[in-house]
């Protein structure tokens, strides 16, 4: 096993998991991470993303950290069970439920009105939330693991391009998490397709993998 050093001097896993075939040990250590409000990376669909326990304004401060991010910029989060939207939403509206129901899990991440418990800073004080099922196989368990909606942010340092491969990782992205998730090479492409539907009609913020047009049929 590979080892770096982490924000902390602590020696950061590098651990395997393949999407084919779900080492348990693996998934059961980052999410015990992820619950003592440690972030770590691993893969989220198409790239490698940063994951904290979305409920933990501490974690997720860190991973603004870990990516220079904007204050002003809000963080998706993931979430494995439908039924996690009632932790983190006002209402799920009928059209949401339509799209859930069509892409989900897979690449579109939906914008709902943000529940008065959802840290501010996930938010980005816009009372919004933008959540997503995610489609690749270690994403879905380690969000069953945790038991909790997890960030699903990408691991970069903000402005620079996404990483499809755990070896394009940012020395400072691999040396500032407690553990990292490699399953290979991943799609990469355009990310995810985001459409807000706090509002009468559904809008389409960022057109992704999921074209434009999608969204309107049916």
């Amino acid at each position: 096993m590979n080892a770096k050093q982490n924000h902390c001097g602590q020696a950061a896993n590098l651990r395997s998991c393949r999407p084919d075939a779900l080492d348990p040990d693996t998934i059961a250590a980052a999410a015990a991470a992820v619950r003592s409000g440690e972030v770590i990376c691993f893969p989220t669909g198409s790239l490698y993303g940063l994951g904290a326990d979305a409920f933990n304004p501490e974690a997720v401060r860190r991973v603004f950290e870990i990516k220079h991010r904007s204050p002003d910029k809000p963080v998706l989060v993931l979430v494995n069970y439908i039924e996690q939207l009632e932790q983190l939403v006002v209402r799920v509206p009928s059209i949401g439920r339509e799209l859930m129901q069509r892409f989900w899990p897979g690449k579109l991440t939906l914008v709902f009105e943000a529940r008065g418990s959802v840290p501010p800073i996930l938010t980005a004080g816009t009372g919004k939330i933008g959540i997503r099922q995610p489609g690749h196989p270690v994403a879905r368990a380690l969000a069953a693991a945790v038991g909790r909606p997890l960030t699903g942010t990408s691991a970069n340092v903000s402005g620079d391009p996404g990483c499809r491969r755990v070896s394009d990782l940012p020395a400072s992205i691999r040396t500032s998490v407690s553990m990292v998730i490699d399953s290979g090479p991943l799609a990469g492409g355009v990310g995810s397709t985001v459409v807000d539907i706090s509002g009468d009609r559904p809008m389409v913020l960022r057109e992704g993998s999921v074209p434009a047009a999608l969204i309107h049929e049916g």
